[in-house]
């Protein structure tokens, strides 16, 4: 399972890649935060509607406060980058919030875990986000509103924090158990938005089809094999692993939905798939992760 860890991040990024994508097949009434607030609802359901039937759940020393964290975490993630999007346009609002947030992990590992990435995990980290900037070269509509990057910035650390806590929490219980209460503490929290919000166009087909997607494939499923890989790998390299979901979306974008990439998008994938192919390269062959010093290692081991 741990050779297979890199693959089933991946995997999962792939699913996430896939909801920009089901969104434009959303009725055009669906706010772009009810949509979210439906995902986590709609996931986190299935993941408990999972452990009910495995039975596979347990209450015994369960840290509420970590947990909290983490739904709080995940719960910021959905508004912060829907209104970055909104604010900045999707080019600079998923590249400066999908890719400032393996940077932010690194941090996160470095200063708080004492964990220095590896240079490897470097080179491929910025391989990756130039890769990204390169494939939303393209795309019209964006703005730099400074209020939309900040927010965009706050999906990232949010998006990175969860990750580090969620490694926390994988490491004293399954990983089923963790992401199906995780989620649903998330929905709870986003709760208001959709009883502030118009829901008419859930009850339509397409409406159905859209929320059964994104909850149960695109968060469900895609967070539980993420929750999975991260048991084998850093949080920092599972971050950057992600990335492949704006490769994912700019794909679909092109087969499904009939846009074109031009020479630079092109060769953002190049970089993109590169920068992956190394971390996965350095993960199957070392740890990815490089300590401080012995002391600092047998303290985050």
């Amino acid at each position: 399972m741990e050779k297979l860890a890199p693959f089933l991040v991946l995997f999962a990024a792939v699913l996430w890649g896939t909801t920009g994508t089901t969104q434009t097949f959303a009725p055009e009434t669906a706010h772009p935060i009810a949509i979210g607030a439906t995902r986590l609802a709609v996931g986190g359901l299935f993941l408990v509607i999972i452990v009910l039937l495995t039975g596979k759940f347990n209450f015994t020393n369960w840290p509420i406060k970590t947990t909290l964290f983490a739904s709080l975490c995940m719960t910021l993630y959905q508004p912060l980058f829907f209104s970055a999007v909104s604010l900045t346009g999707v080019a600079i609002g998923t590249v400066v919030g999908i890719g400032s947030a393996p940077i932010l992990s690194g941090l996160i590992e470095w200063v708080f875990l004492k964990i220095r990435p590896s240079k490897v995990w470097w080179y491929s980290t910025h391989l990756s986000i130039i890769g990204c900037l390169l494939i939303f070269s393209n795309r019209e509509g964006a703005d730099v509103n400074y209020i939309g990057i900040l927010m965009a910035l706050g999906a990232g650390l949010s998006f990175a924090s969860y990750t580090t806590i969620s490694k926390n929490l994988l490491a004293h219980h399954s990983s089923l158990s963790v992401v199906a209460v995780v989620f649903t503490i998330s929905a709870l929290f986003l709760s208001p938005f959709l009883l502030a919000s118009d829901m008419s166009w859930i009850m339509s087909m397409r409406g159905v089809g859209v929320s059964l997607h994104l909850g149960i494939v695109a968060t469900g499923i895609a967070y539980l094999f993420f929750a999975k890989g991260l048991l084998h790998v850093s949080s920092s390299t599972a971050v950057t692993l992600t990335l492949a979901e704006p490769l994912t979306a700019a794909l679909l974008g092109v087969l499904v939905v009939g846009e074109t990439l031009n020479v630079s998008s092109i060769a953002g994938i190049f970089l993109l798939l590169v920068g992956i192919g190394l971390l996965i390269w350095s993960s199957q062959s070392s740890n990815s992760r490089e300590p401080l010093n012995d002391e600092q290692t047998k303290k985050a081991g």
